[in-house]
């Protein structure tokens, strides 16, 4: 039985990577697709762990190939996943998580329908912007920046089939684990896990 497809997409400081993080943790059962990227590796980050990193000319050959399911360029770097990394995964019967934007969330969507999305909302703006700053990594302006393209991304959460508001990070953990649980329980999944089990309820005597 093939796995599901889920997306999840946040804008950068609502806690979707802490999130999915955690949940890999609580369900083995969750692979998270591993993405290229052009931006330079950070510190404590392993190539092929966190992302693959490419340099720009690698990268567009891979778009030229046909080879991503979704790209798209964010704060300057491009971020892509290739299909062929997802179709793997499902095919072994892993249900697997998609870290990505609302650009590449659509074009996911197109490609493969069946997908399950969920967006994450920080509770506030003052929040949103208390985590980016509590990250001490970015000057004032960068941090602007990031509320501006925060502020554009957010208006696309009415575009995902579950929003998940991430005020508490335990509820919002628990939120997620729900939607991932929900999905396995859907009748087709199910009926196929559990076909031999059925029949012979359904087969009287």
């Amino acid at each position: 039985m093939a796995g599901t497809l889920f997306i999840v997409a946040a804008p950068s400081g609502a806690g979707k990577t802490s999130l999915v993080g955690a949940l890999r943790e609580a369900d083995p059962a969750v692979t998270v697709s591993v993405s290229h990227t052009t931006r330079p590796r950070r510190e404590g980050e392993e190539d092929g762990a966190h992302y693959h990193f490419v340099d720009e000319a690698t990268f567009v050959s891979l778009i030229e190939a046909g080879e991503f399911l979704e790209h798209a360029r964010v704060f300057g770097n491009r971020y892509g996943t290739t299909r062929a990394a997802v179709e793997r995964e499902l095919g072994a019967g892993r249900d697997v998580i998609l870290e990505i934007d609302w650009q590449g969330a659509r074009q996911v969507r197109e490609r493969m329908p069946a997908a399950v999305s969920v967006f994450v909302l920080p509770p506030s703006r003052a929040a949103l912007e208390h985590r980016l700053r509590r990250r001490g990594q970015d000057s004032d302006t960068v941090i602007a920046e990031r509320m501006r393209a925060a502020e554009a991304e957010m208006v696309h959460y009415d575009e995902f089939d579950y929003l998940v508001i991430n005020d508490d990070f335990d509820r919002a953990l628990a939120d997620l684990r729900a939607v991932v649980r929900a999905e396995r329980l859907r009748l087709a999944r199910q009926s196929e896990a559990h076909a031999d089990a059925i029949a012979g309820l359904l087969g009287g005597g």
